[in-house]
């Protein structure tokens, strides 16, 4: 029987931080004792060019080695991308779909036609009243956290650390610690 492989696609444009939002999810799962893979695709490398960045975590070791055409989770970190039809690629009625916007999930709803489990989160806003600046990966990874189960946010608190301290000091770690917390106490999900 072939290992469970909870797979993710993220859609972003450069410079808003999925790539490095999925390396942090990637070693949070990885310290949480899964095996994890993280990876970007670029197009046009310019900040504002759409993007994507995948992730796979499993409880057994993963052998696949190419994008994710049939995700679990897709993660839409900027709105704007909602039209392109490459977002819904490979989803099932299963697949959940995550969305950075102040738009309610009907409106999602009737952007995509997807029928699947939506759910919503206001990353970027959450992001400028806590860090000051509009970059929404780790509001959406606290919203990850939070919808599918698949990282404890200790573990993303430790990555944040890690990744920010040194480089940063401490108010900016805890300034994306809060805009992680905020990230999963206000995801909204449709039934």
């Amino acid at each position: 029987m072939p290992a469970k492989i909870f797979e993710i696609r993220w859609h972003g444009r450069a410079g808003q931080g999925a790539k490095s939002a999925s390396q942090m999810l990637a070693e949070a799962a990885l310290d949480m004792g899964k095996y994890v893979q993280a990876f970007p695709e670029y197009g046009a490398e310019r900040t504002g060019a759409p993007m994507k960045a995948f992730n796979r975590i499993s409880n057994e070791p993963i052998l696949l080695h190419c994008s994710v055409e049939k995700p679990s989770l897709v993660v839409v970190i900027d709105d704007t991308l909602l039209g392109n039809p490459d977002i819904l690629a490979g989803t099932t009625p299963e697949t959940i779909l995550i969305v950075n916007t102040v738009k309610p999930i009907e409106w999602v709803r009737q952007k995509t036609g997807f029928q699947g489990k939506i759910c919503v989160v206001k990353a970027t806003d959450i992001a400028l009243e806590e860090l000051g600046r509009g970059t929404p990966n780790t509001v959406v990874l606290g919203a990850i956290a939070r919808v599918t189960g698949i990282v404890e946010l200790k573990y993303v608190e430790d990555k944040i650390r890690d990744m920010f301290l040194k480089k940063f000091g401490e108010e900016i770690v805890q300034k994306n610690i809060r805009a992680l917390h905020r990230g999963y106490e206000e995801v909204t999900c449709s039934a």
